[in-house]
This record gives structure tokens, C-alpha cells and sequence, in this order.
């Protein structure tokens, strides 16, 4: 585990520390033509092998330079101005887990034994489940109550926010069920309040009040209970 928080911060260093504006505005006009693009694919290698500082792990840190250099030429050459944001997340990721498949070879471990952890796989289960899964189920319950206010002020809303801050509200209640910091869900639900219930109020519309508050407190519901029975589940693995 300490071999990849040493990787990762030199991910993050190398790819948001110490990388200017102009560089990625220079890879991003040139691509594979850009000086940078090159520099900064060294600097990751250098990084890597500085905070590890073992010899027999420089072959690794060569290794992940090429690959970050190559990942980030496919995104230079794909991404558009309306696909930043997706090359974005989709850079990131292989870049994760390009760090992932090299401390499974540096420390000589293999995917099975990782895929075969129980703990992991109650948790990408209980995660997953609080994600879109449940966005539909409770969009699919509280339909029947979406007051007409609702549908017509969609546009002074952003796209999918609603959605997202939902997930997001159960990953947070999630995360402090499992780790006993059941007060904090109280804070998080107040928080909700005074800024969600607060434009409610100026709207002066009851039915949407109501609609909001049975979406928020069955979502609640749910993170509380998956985070009760992953929680058990742990105990019992």
C-alpha cells in the first residue's frame, strides 16, 4: 500500500504540481510535437523513482513514463472541446491504474489474490448500489408525487445535479456509517436544508417542498441502510 501512495504522489505532483498552463496548452496545440509532452513524461518517471528510491524499481519507473507519455498522446489526439471532460476522467483513470498494475508486478502479486479479497467486493457492492442504481429506484417511486412546478423550472436547474448530489449525499452517509460518525449524517442532512429547503421556501410551493423532502429522506434511508448491512457483513467476513 505504501509503494502506491509513493506512485500516486508522484502522479499528482507530476501531473498538477509542477505542470504549468503552458505546457498542457503547448501539448495540446503541437501533440507529439510538443517538447513538453515529453518533458513531463520524464518527470513522472524521475518522480517515481526518487520517492521509491530503490534501484531495482527504475525499470518500473521507465515503465510508467512511457505509458503516462502514451496515454496522454491518445488523449491529446481524441479529445475534443466538448470531450474534455470525459478524455479527462478517462486519462486519469488508465493512468490509476497503470500505478495498480505496477505495484501487483513490483511486489510480485497477482489480480486473483486481489479479486478474492471479500472486503472488497462488499464494498463495490454497497457502492455501486448507492449510485445510479438507486437514483432510479427513487426516481421511480417518487414519480408519481413530481408536481408540475417541478417539471416546468427544469431549466433553472443544472443538467443532472440533482441526480449527482444525491449520489454523492449517500457516498457521504456511506462513508460515516462505516466509520461510526453517525452525528456527522445529522450535519449533512442540516446542510442540505438550509440551502435546498431555503429556495423551497422562497418558491412557495408545498407539493415541491414535499416532493424534495420524501426523494432526500428515502435516499438518506437507503445510504443508512446499505451502510448498516456492509457494515455487517464486514463484521461477519
Amino acid at each position: 500500500m505504501i509503494l502506491f501512495v509513493k506512485l500516486l504522489l508522484a502522479h499528482l505532483l507530476g501531473d498538477f504540481i509542477w505542470q504549468p498552463g503552458t505546457w498542457v496548452a503547448d501539448k495540446e496545440a503541437k501533440k507529439h510535437k510538443s517538447i513538453y509532452l515529453y518533458i513531463h513524461s520524464v518527470l513522472h518517471g524521475v518522480l517515481t523513482a526518487i520517492l521509491v528510491s530503490e534501484i531495482r524499481f527504475i525499470p518500473y519507473a521507465i515503465l510508467i513514463a512511457v505509458t503516462h507519455g502514451i496515454i496522454d498522446l491518445i488523449k491529446l489526439n481524441f479529445q475534443k472541446n466538448k470531450t474534455k471532460r470525459t478524455w479527462f476522467v478517462i486519462d486519469q483513470t488508465a493512468h490509476i491504474l497503470i500505478l495498480i498494475a505496477v505495484v501487483l508486478l513490483y511486489e510480485n502479486k497477482s489480480l486473483p489474490y486481489f479479486w478474492q479479497d471479500n472486503v472488497f467486493w462488499i464494498f463495490a457492492t454497497g457502492i455501486l448500489l448507492l449510485t445510479k442504481p438507486t437514483s432510479i429506484f427513487i426516481k421511480t417511486i417518487i414519480s408519481i408525487w413530481a408536481p408540475e412546478s417541478r417539471i416546468n423550472n427544469l431549466d433553472n436547474s443544472l443538467i443532472a445535479a440533482g441526480n449527482y448530489i444525491g449520489i454523492l449525499e449517500r457516498l457521504f452517509v456511506f462513508g460515516f456509517i462505516l466509520t461510526n460518525h453517525f452525528e456527522a449524517i445529522g450535519f449533512l442532512l442540516a446542510a442540505k436544508s438550509i440551502f435546498r429547503f431555503g429556495d423551497l421556501k422562497e418558491a412557495k410551493d408545498r407539493k415541491l417542498t414535499e416532493y424534495v423532502l420524501i426523494g432526500t429522506l428515502i435516499s438518506f434511508g437507503i445510504a443508512i441502510l446499505a451502510g448498516l448491512l456492509v457494515q455487517m457483513l464486514l463484521q461477519l467476513s
